[in-house]
């Protein structure tokens, strides 16, 4: 498709645009980027995917006639052994994977530490810092364990630190731009952490296969949604796993600019 062929939208930006149902036909999609984009049900036909990268929750993705999510799942699980462990049925299978998961970020940690520290304020690719991640899981934990499971209406600290395109809440904070140390970030996500170790250390089979009580007042999630307990404690497993494995990745590179 030659340049004259097409409408002229080169670098443009299309945010928070409801595309449902839309169309695109001989559309040159080269280099775009799609950032938090919802795609469920999208049909692609005759279209070429050269040199792409997909990050994301991806489920029964039919490429070719052939559904492509189990096999990713099972080459991560392959390649990162540790990683089943962080999708336990039991409570102690909890219990373990907490542990695990403390014992693999003391590793990240040590290893932020030891760059300067005004680079742990660097994004790579437009990615949250090493700092914000911090900031963002502890927003994670408050929010499924502190809101959901324990019943704090409000449970999160002003430097917590929600997904970018949330929109702005009644008592939750979302301040991308604050600069706190390493310390400071630390001190916000270890009380995080202490959390769900205490909920992890006494959970119960009937706890475990109970739900949450109704939330009450505004907040993230919405107020009167309620939750199997499983899933609460699963979403946060799953939010650290992943992040951690960002920012291992992030911090290898801000090493070669360091």
């Amino acid at each position: 498709m030659s340049d004259g062929d097409s409408t002229g939208l080169r670098g443009k930006a299309s945010e928070r645009a409801d595309m449902t149902g839309a169309r695109f036909t001989t559309v040159n999609l080269n280099g775009a980027t799609f950032w938090a984009c919802e795609l469920n049900q999208v049909v692609m036909r005759g279209v070429e995917m050269v040199d792409t990268t997909i990050d994301g929750e991806i489920q029964n993705l039919v490429i070719n006639g052939v559904d492509v999510a189990p096999l990713v799942e099972a080459e991560l699980d392959r390649r990162h052994p540790d990683r089943p462990k962080f999708r336990p049925t039991t409570p102690e299978g909890f219990r373990e994977a907490w542990d695990l998961n403390e014992w693999l970020w003391k590793s990240t940690v040590a290893r932020a530490r030891r760059l300067p520290p005004d680079m742990l304020h660097e994004s790579v690719d437009g990615e949250w810092s090493f700092i914000q991640t911090l900031r963002h899981l502890a927003f994670a934990t408050e929010s499924w364990v502190g809101r959901c499971i324990l019943g704090d209406p409000m449970p999160w600290h002003p430097l917590s630190l929600p997904w970018d395109q949330m929109d702005p809440r009644p008592g939750v904070p979302h301040d991308r731009d604050a600069r706190p140390s390493l310390d400071e970030a630390l001190t916000l996500r270890r009380a995080a952490m202490a959390m769900m170790r205490r909920v992890a250390d006494g959970l119960t089979h009937e706890q475990l296969d109970s739900r949450t009580e109704p939330l009450v007042g505004p907040g993230w999630p919405d107020e009167g949604e309620t939750f199997p307990i499983r899933e609460c404690l699963l979403i946060v497993l799953s939010e650290e796993w992943s992040h951690r494995m960002y920012a291992e990745r992030d911090l290898a590179v801000l090493e070669e600019r360091d």
